[in-house]
């Protein structure tokens, strides 16, 4: 019988920059993170008190794609989970559906959309990003039927970026750590016009 040696395991390099700033604003949310894995996903508490946390696969496996950088991809996809975080019944109590249901669907804009206005306000990426354009309009093939769901999810996507951004340490010594500034990041990102 043959024997086969089986090669040892070269760890990929971590492509990515450390942005602490970005780790800063995601640690004061306290947010669980996990690591490992190949999929990212934000774990709903169940019945029994288990989950409510996110899943990341590890840093050096995001090596970006031909419209943003390998530190693009890792952070907005950080950004997207803890959106969906956001969402949770106990914190803003936005509906999840199941994969590829209608509120499935939604949630996944919202998410998307807080991601793209994160990155903006956070310096991760000043330019848009086609990755998130196309995840975008995937999502909205789905909900083709209905002509407001772009822009109710750009409304929900501001709630939960004000919400997190609610979640940072004042800045000012006599600010409301409780409420967002007055002019959210949200709001500073967003496309401007009639609400």
């Amino acid at each position: 019988m043959d024997r086969y040696a089986i090669a040892p395991i070269v760890q990929r390099p971590d492509l990515t920059t450390r942005l602490n700033h970005v780790d800063a604003f995601i640690a004061a949310t306290k947010a669980e993170f996990r690591e490992g894995g190949q999929r990212a996903f934000y774990r709903h508490r169940d019945s029994k008190g288990d989950g409510d946390f996110i899943q990341m696969p590890e840093r050096n496996l995001f090596t970006g794609t031909a419209t943003s950088t390998p530190t693009e991809s890792f952070e907005s996809t950080r950004l997207h989970e803890l959106t969906h975080w956001s969402g949770a019944d106990h914190r803003l109590a936005r509906e999840f559906g199941r994969f590829g249901d209608k509120a499935y669907s939604f949630e996944e804009l919202v998410a998307e959309f807080s991601a793209a206005f994160l990155c903006a306000e956070l310096g991760i990426t000043n330019t848009p990003r086609a990755d998130h354009a196309q995840y975008i309009a995937n999502w909205l093939e789905v909900l083709k039927g209905d002509n407001k769901a772009i822009l109710t999810a750009a409304s929900f996507a501001t709630r939960a970026v004000d919400y997190l951004v609610g979640l940072q340490p004042a800045t000012a010594p006599d600010a409301d750590p409780a409420r967002p500034a007055k002019d959210g990041i949200a709001e500073q990102v967003a496309p401007k016009g009639p609400r």
